[in-house]
C-alpha cells in the first residue's frame, strides 16, 4: 500500500486561493492515476478531481473552472490549485490513488480547508 500525505489546507476568505499537495510513495508513481476527494460535515466523501498517468483530467461540476489538478512525477506529488474558493468548499480534502488498478482504493490522511470570512 502506498503512503499518501496531504498538506496545504488552512483558513481562507471567500474568493481566495489555496494550493494542496500530496506526496506519494512508490517507484512507479508516474503510472498511477491520482485524485482529490473531499468530505464536508454531514456529507459523504465526494470526487473533486482526478488525473491519469496519461494526463487526462476529470473534475466535479462544482469545481470546474476554479480548481486545477496537476502532478510532478519527479517529486512523486499531485497538487490541487484551488481558486475562487467558496464557503461551500469547506471540507476535509483527501488524496487518493488507484495504484495502477483503475480503482481509487488507496487513501491518505486529509487536510482541512475552511473558507470563511
Amino acid at each position: 500500500q502506498v503512503q499518501l500525505v496531504a498538506s496545504g489546507g488552512g483558513l481562507v476568505q471567500p474568493g481566495g486561493s489555496l494550493r494542496l499537495s500530496c506526496a506519494a510513495s512508490g517507484s512507479i508513481f508516474r503510472f498511477y492515476a491520482m485524485g482529490w476527494y473531499r468530505q464536508a460535515p454531514g456529507e459523504q466523501r465526494e470526487l473533486v478531481a482526478t488525473l491519469t498517468s496519461s494526463g487526462r483530467t476529470n473534475y466535479a461540476d462544482f469545481v470546474k473552472g476554479r480548481f486545477t489538478i496537476s502532478r510532478d512525477n519527479a517529486k512523486n506529488r499531485v497538487n490541487l490549485q484551488m481558486n475562487s474558493l467558496k464557503p461551500e468548499d469547506t471540507a476535509v480534502y483527501y488524496c487518493s490513488t488507484d495504484r495502477g488498478t483503475g480503482s481509487f482504493d488507496s487513501w491518505g490522511q486529509g487536510t482541512q480547508v475552511t473558507v470563511s470570512s
